[in-house]
């Protein structure tokens, strides 16, 4: 089964970008986000034809997060349980393959950085660490169903220095704050497992690339949108890597994909 996260930066400005990965991978399932469109807007008709079942949770303009399948899907959750949220950030659905379910759910965590026009203002980021209080509650119930429960996304985390090009550059950052690393960390704790980091200690992997100075070509990346996997996924990791191909094609997202591999 192969499993791949990426922050599109809107589905349908990259769609000739995602439909041409789609059709060379041949995933069998996708958490997308940054969709950046409400649902009547998402291309259903492109992304089915492809082959891919589809379940969104959209929002005008901004965020908006995305879950296709080859297997049938079934939205079990819509936000996090208990959490007021008027941004669409995290969608979980279930599916069935080779009559085991499985529990898949794309996140997108907020950044937590302040205005630009308004460096004092400290909201955004109470609000990601409210949100990422919300996601640890709900993955201790995930892990509580004893199903392989996979959470793929943008979590907006650079977790050490070496998930950064130039760690010095984002001491202050919201991304790189040791409270918002804690709380990521907190959910591995419980059991979840970083699938790139669990094949790869060393390797940078990186995802991310600003569009400006040339970023992409220099390397100048950091490590943000991760895999996670339960217990009962873990034991059938076999691979996780980043694939770079979708960052270099035509029109690209900031992002790329990160892809594993389960037996």
């Amino acid at each position: 089964m192969i499993i791949a996260t990426y922050n599109v930066n809107s589905v349908n400005a990259r769609l000739e970008n995602l439909l041409q990965w789609l059709e060379k991978n041949q995933p069998d399932v996708v958490f997308l986000q940054e969709i950046k469109c409400e649902f009547n807007a998402f291309p259903f008709f492109e992304i089915n034809s492809a082959g891919y079942d589809a379940k969104v949770l959209g929002q005008k303009s901004y965020n908006g997060v995305a879950v296709l399948s080859k297997h049938k899907l079934k939205v079990v959750q819509e936000g996090l349980p208990g959490f007021k949220d008027e941004s669409a950030r995290y969608l979980e659905t279930s599916l069935m393959a080779d009559g085991k379910e499985y529990r898949v759910a794309s996140v997108y965590l907020p950044n937590g950085n302040p205005p630009y026009n308004d460096s004092d203002d400290d909201s955004r980021y109470a609000y990601k660490l409210a949100w990422m209080d919300a996601l640890y509650q709900h993955a201790k119930t995930l892990l509580d169903l004893r199903i392989p429960v996979i959470l793929g996304g943008d979590f907006n985390v650079i977790m050490t220095d070496a998930d950064v090009y130039n760690p010095e550059l984002y001491i202050h950052d919201a991304l790189f704050r040791e409270e918002v690393k804690q709380k990521l960390k907190s959910v591995e704790y419980l059991g979840f497992y970083d699938a790139f980091r669990t094949l790869h200690p060393t390797k940078n992997g990186y995802t991310f690339w600003d569009y400006s100075g040339g970023a992409f070509y220099i390397d100048n990346g950091m490590r943000i949108d991760y895999i996670f996997l339960s217990p009962d996924a873990v034991d059938c990791l076999e691979s996780c890597e980043v694939d770079k191909s979708p960052r270099a094609g035509s029109k690209p997202s900031d992002h790329t994909v990160l892809k594993a591999i389960l037996k």
